[in-house]
């Protein structure tokens, strides 16, 4: 069976055409304000960055084509997202970053026809930005979202949100709110967590402190959000009341897989820089690129990239085909974010001085791709969670009569 693996013509050309964006446009600001995004003029560059993208025809290449969107297929989406995340600035430029990305998916998906209207809108063409309110302080939701605090209780014509959410992207600023809440059982009980939409001045959401990350790439930061007495009216619970885990299994599985996609830009661009870097360094007689040392790191990384494409591409085909891809998707994740650190890391080192310098921006990047190891799920949690399937399986087969020695 012959497997094909090359792209279409259309999607060639708008990788190229989003590379040429990135370069020419996106680079020089991110580098010009060191990565910055917010000083570099958070919102108010977003909307402007965006304008250019619509007229380049590059922007928001995940969205449906019925609200402004490209339609691409996971895919598809994959160089694309890639040469964008070349630049830190680059998904934002795009409007294909975290968390607006993951959350036009799942509206699409989830969302009744006049939620779509009201909220999927105006997100997908880049108008308002959005927050996806889960995580929790201790001993709240985390990596363990069955440990859900915040509650919801029904009231006349809807429901009454409380709790309290910690890191939650782009909440400042935020002009619609997606928000896990429990609605049966009690924290630790499996199941049982509603979705809440509700618009930007919705009273009763109050954004608190930032909590500063390494990473400084995302627009709205990462801030602790406390609900009080929130009122959600009925028809603005997504989809059914009860289903929120499931429902946030249709996010989290692509949603993990366009971090892999952009943060691979990072990985390829710093693994430019090195090799440029070494191709041209005189030192110890001859070039550093010469030496066997400098060139075991630099097929260090070429397999790190190669590997994580692999896997990615492996997962994003089993999305598309409607699988749920929990294995492959936290198989991918988990490699590519450890893989990212190591090729960051191997690039400082070629470098030299100059790696950890403020001249390059490898060190930032570094910073960048480091958290992606916790970000969606703790690489620890994606093994524990591989080793039980894998056990799980060993178990049946052995059920089933079926002998594996």
């Amino acid at each position: 069976m012959t497997i094909d693996l090359s792209y279409s013509p259309e999607v060639t050309d708008l990788v190229a055409r989003t590379r040429t964006f990135i370069d020419d446009v996106v680079l020089p600001l991110e580098n010009k304000f060191a990565g910055d995004i917010v000083a570099a003029g958070g919102d108010d560059l977003r909307r402007d960055l965006n304008a250019q993208a619509k007229e380049a025809g590059i922007f928001a290449p995940h969205a449906p084509v019925e609200f402004g969107g490209l339609g691409l297929n996971m895919s598809d989406r994959s160089p694309v997202f890639t040469a964008a995340g070349r630049s830190t600035f680059g998904p934002v430029a795009l409007h294909l970053g975290a968390p607006d990305e993951g959350n036009v998916h799942m509206l699409a998906e989830v969302a009744s026809p006049t939620q779509k209207d009201r909220y999927l809108a105006p997100l997908a063409k880049g108008e308002i930005r959005s927050a996806f309110a889960m995580t929790e302080p201790s001993p709240g939701a985390g990596a363990d979202p069955n440990a859900l605090r915040t509650h919801a209780v029904r009231v006349p014509g809807g429901w009454k949100i409380n709790g309290m959410k910690r890191f939650i992207t782009g909440a400042d600023g935020a002009g619609m709110w997606i928000i896990m809440a429990r609605t049966k059982g009690e924290p630790g009980d499996r199941g049982g967590a509603t979705m809440f939409l509700a618009p930007a001045g919705t009273p009763g959401i109050e954004v608190g402190r930032y909590v500063h990350t390494y990473d400084r790439g995302m627009i709205g930061g990462h801030c602790e959000v406390t609900f009080t007495d929130v009122f959600v009216p009925d028809e603005d619970v997504l989809g059914e009341p009860d289903e929120g885990y499931r429902y946030a299994q249709v996010r989290l599985g692509p949603a993990r897989m366009t971090h892999v996609m952009r943060w691979m830009g990072v990985a390829e661009r710093a693994h430019d820089i090195a090799l440029d870097y070494v191709g041209t360094r005189e030192g110890f007689g001859g070039k550093l690129g010469d030496l066997g040392m400098i060139q075991q790191m630099v097929a260090n990384n070429e397999i790190d990239l190669a590997a994580t494409r692999a896997l990615l591409t492996n997962a994003c085909w089993e999305l598309d085909q409607g699988e749920h891809a929990s294995n492959s998707t936290s198989i991918a994740k988990t490699y590519g974010a450890e893989a990212f650190s190591r090729i960051l890391d191997r690039c400082v080192q070629m470098c030299g001085g100059l790696g950890v310098s403020e001249d390059l921006p490898l060190a930032r990047l570094a910073n960048e791709v480091r958290p992606f190891r916790i970000y969606d799920g703790p690489s620890e949690v994606h093994r524990w969670a591989l080793a039980k399937r894998a056990v799980g399986r060993a178990r049946k087969a052995r059920e089933a009569g079926v002998r594996n020695v």
